[in-house]
C-alpha cells in the first residue's frame, strides 16, 4: 500500500508503455500516483490520464526550467486549470539555480504565483529546489508571512539546515530513489529525522532510479524499493512506512480524499 507522490507519466519512457507501468506498479503494491506536470503545454495530456485512471491524480504548474516561456503565465488560467476534479496539487514549481535555464528573477515570480494560487485553493505547493536553498527559504517565509499554504519538499536532496527550516515553516518532505545511492549519506541522515508525519516517498520517474535498479528508467513500481530503504534507515517495517507515506499524501493532498482514496 504505497502512493508514488511524484511522477512523470507522460514523459518519455513511461507513456509509450503507461498502461503496462501503472500495471507493473499496482503489482508491486503501488495504490496510487500523482502525474506531475512542467509547463502548460503538457497540463490537458497529464489531467486526462488522471482523468481515465481512478487511482491516478494530477498537478498543474510550471518547472523553473521552463519559467522563461511562462514569464507572462496568467494568475487566472493557472487558478482555472486547478478546479479540475482530479488536479489535486500545484507545480511543480520552484528555483533551479545549478542549471539556470530559465532567468532567475523570472523563477521567483513565477513561484511567487504558484504559491499565491496554493493560498487561494488550498492545494499544496509541489516544490522543486537545488543550489537555491536560501532565496526558497526567504520566498517560502516571506510568503508564508502574507498566509499559510500547505507545500511539500519533492526529491529532497538540500541540507540539513534547509530541511529543518522548511520543517519549521510547515512543509513536508519528499523523498526520491537518490536516497538510496552510496554517495547519499547526508541525505541518508536527513532520512531519519523527518517527523513521520512529514515523510512522503516517490519516484520522480522516469529519472532517478534507486538501487537496484539504477542505469534503468525509472518507474513508479521502484517506489517499493525506496520505501523499504528508508523504512531500514528509519528502523521500521515497511509496512509501517507505507501505511504512514500513504497516510500523509492524503493529508496533505486533501482533495484526494474527496473522491475515496485509490484503489489498485
Amino acid at each position: 500500500m504505497l502512493i508514488d507522490s511524484h511522477c512523470h507519466l507522460e514523459y518519455e519512457g513511461l507513456v509509450d508503455d503507461q498502461d503496462a507501468v501503472l500495471s507493473r506498479a499496482r503489482e508491486a503494491g503501488v495504490q496510487g500516483f500523482l502525474n506531475i506536470s512542467t509547463k502548460q503545454a503538457e497540463w490537458d495530456q497529464v489531467v486526462a490520464t488522471a482523468a481515465r485512471e481512478p487511482d491516478v491524480w494530477a498537478s498543474v504548474g510550471i518547472h523553473p526550467h521552463n519559467a522563461d516561456g511562462h514569464a507572462d503565465l496568467a494568475r487566472e488560467t493557472l487558478f482555472e486549470a486547478t478546479q479540475h476534479p482530479k488536479v489535486v496539487g500545484i507545480g511543480e514549481t520552484g528555483l533551479d539555480y545549478f542549471y539556470d535555464k530559465s532567468d532567475r528573477a523570472t523563477q521567483q515570480a513565477l513561484f511567487r504565483t504558484h504559491i499565491d494560487v496554493a493560498r487561494e485553493t488550498g492545494l499544496p505547493l509541489i516544490i522543486h529546489t537545488r543550489d537555491a536553498e536560501d532565496d526558497t527559504a526567504a520566498i517560502l517565509e516571506e510568503e508564508m508571512g502574507k498566509g499559510a499554504y500547505p507545500a511539500l519538499i519533492h526529491c529532497f536532496t538540500a541540507s540539513e539546515s534547509f530541511g529543518r527550516k522548511v520543517l519549521d515553516l510547515g512543509l513536508s518532505i519528499s523523498l526520491s530513489g537518490i536516497v538510496t545511492f552510496k554517495n547519499a549519506q547526508d541525505l541518508q541522515e536527513v532520512a531519519k529525522i523527518i517527523p513521520a508525519e512529514r515523510l512522503l516517498v516517490e519516484t520522480d520517474s522516469p529519472f532517478l532510479a534507486p538501487v537496484p535498479h539504477r542505469g534503468k528508467t525509472c518507474e513508479p513500481a521502484f517506489v517499493a524499493n525506496t520505501a523499504q530503504f528508508v523504512a531500514d534507515l528509519r528502523e521500521t517495517s515497511v509496512e509501517e512506512l507505507a501505511e504512514q507515506t500513504t497516510r500523509n499524501f492524503h493529508a496533505l493532498f486533501a482533495k484526494t480524499r474527496q473522491q475515496g482514496k485509490a484503489t489498485a
